[in-house]
Formats: structure tokens, C-alpha cells, sequence
């Protein structure tokens, strides 16, 4: 690849201090494997995060506000009608990453990355199991007129919610393989 050792090193070290790769002394560099229960572990914490955001999103957003979300919804919708799981995947990420935007925390935020790093992957997985993307559209649907009509309790459950069926529809599709 024509790359000198020290940046790939540093590459590798960063990759390291996020948990994405163990780096073992005189052995190489692997991929983090994640267990069932780092799985079981992250997912209520992100859920708990996540439900906080919209949680407070419900409190703050605008009329303006709501049109970001809504019309990235459209695009899960569509998404979701091609059964193109991996363009819902990335529809979700933008949902969720508003809802931060709105929220305006950017301790919870951070937090909240950090832990999406790790997760990224199975969480895009799940959305592969029958029938998961329109589980998750509606779920989307569920978060979405919580924010419409201002209401942070059910903003906050619908959110958890929708994390914890995430986590679920993965253990389905663990149980599959």
C-alpha cells in the first residue's frame, strides 16, 4: 500500500484505544470480536442514551426543528419499501444523529459514539432479519409523533424501546445462525 510503518502504528493505536482492534505485542493487530454478553451489556446503555436524547429533543424541538427528522423518516420509509437495508441503515444513522443535533448535549452525544463504535456493525445486521426493517420503521414512527406532539416520557420509552427491539432482533438472528 506504499504506507510507512509510524502512521499505520498510530492508525492502530487509535483503533485500539476505541476497542476496535487489540493490538498484541510482537503477534499483530485483530479485529474486537464481540461477545453475546458485550452485546447484552451495550445495548441498555445505549438505549438508556439514546432514550435520553429524545427525551430531550421532545422538549426542545421547533417546528423547524421537526423537518430534518421528518424528512429523513421519508427516506427510511423508501428505504424500508425497496427492502435496501443497507441505505436504511444510513438513513438511520442521519434519524438518530438529528435527534442529537436537537438534544444540543454534546456530552450525551459523545457518549453516545463511543458506544455506536462498537455496535456499528451488529446493529446494521440486525436489519437484515425478516421483517426487522419494518419492525424498526415503525418504532421510527413511534419516536417520530412523540416529537410531533412535544411529549418527552414517550419520546424517551419509544426510543429505549426501539434500541432494546434492536438488541432482540439480534439474538433472533445469533439464534439463526
Amino acid at each position: 500500500l506504499q504506507v510507512s510503518r509510524t502512521p499505520l502504528r498510530e492508525a492502530l493505536k487509535v483503533l485500539a484505544a476505541e476497542g476496535l482492534v487489540v493490538l498484541k505485542p510482537r503477534r499483530g493487530c485483530y479485529v474486537t470480536e464481540l461477545s453475546e454478553q458485550d452485546i447484552d451489556e451495550v445495548f441498555p446503555v445505549m438505549a438508556v442514551l439514546e432514550g435520553k436524547v429524545a427525551e430531550l429533543a421532545a422538549r426542545r424541538i421547533t417546528s423547524a426543528d421537526f423537518a430534518r427528522p421528518a424528512a429523513i423518516h421519508d427516506d427510511l420509509e423508501k428505504h424500508a419499501a425497496a427492502s435496501n437495508a443497507d441505505r436504511f441503515f444510513e438513513a438511520n444513522q442521519r434519524f438518530h444523529d438529528a435527534l442529537q443535533e436537537i438534544a444540543g448535549n454534546r456530552y450525551l452525544a459523545q457518549l453516545i459514539n463511543d458506544a455506536r463504535k462498537v455496535i456499528k456493525l451488529t446493529r446494521r445486521d440486525s436489519l437484515r432479519l425478516d421483517g426487522r426493517l419494518k419492525q424498526s420503521l415503525a418504532e421510527h414512527r413511534d419516536i417520530l409523533d412523540a416529537l410531533r406532539d412535544k411529549d418527552p416520557a414517550r419520546a424517551q420509552r419509544s426510543m429505549h424501546d426501539h434500541l432494546m427491539s434492536g438488541r432482540n432482533a439480534l439474538a433472533r438472528l445469533a439464534k439463526a445462525n
